[in-house]
């Protein structure tokens, strides 16, 4: 394929950056665009999908405890303070693996992994 010698260097940059190489990089490209799909790579996208119902379901389960907290009960295990921490935590964590996801998709379509001036 021909490119221009400044896009040959953005694309083996941006294939480096996702650990490719840039004729993986411009086939799995082609192919999401063709086929209207998400990029990134399957594995990686089950693992954060995986992480995020994770997170989410034990958030749940901090969210009950501290819910049961605030009624005035005393629960068995951590400090009121302790579930709290681990609840904002938790919520922190799926929301960056949330924007990840976001960031890496818009990376994909607009072609850099940040915003360009």
């Amino acid at each position: 394929m021909r490119l221009w010698p400044d896009d040959h260097l953005l694309l083996a940059e941006r294939a480096a950056a996702r650990g490719m190489p840039a004729a993986t990089y411009v086939s799995v490209l082609v192919r999401a665009h063709l086929r209207q799909m998400g990029p990134l790579p399957k594995d990686e996208l089950q693992a954060l999908k995986g992480a995020i119902a994770q997170l989410g379901a034990v958030g749940r389960n901090l969210n009950q405890i501290a819910h049961v907290v605030r009624q005035g009960g005393a629960p068995t295990g951590p400090r009121r303070q302790d579930v709290e921490t681990m609840l904002r935590i938790c919520t922190a964590l799926r929301d960056h693996f949330k924007a990840t996801l976001m960031a890496n998709l818009r990376s994909w379509q607009d072609g850099y992994d940040s915003p360009r001036p």
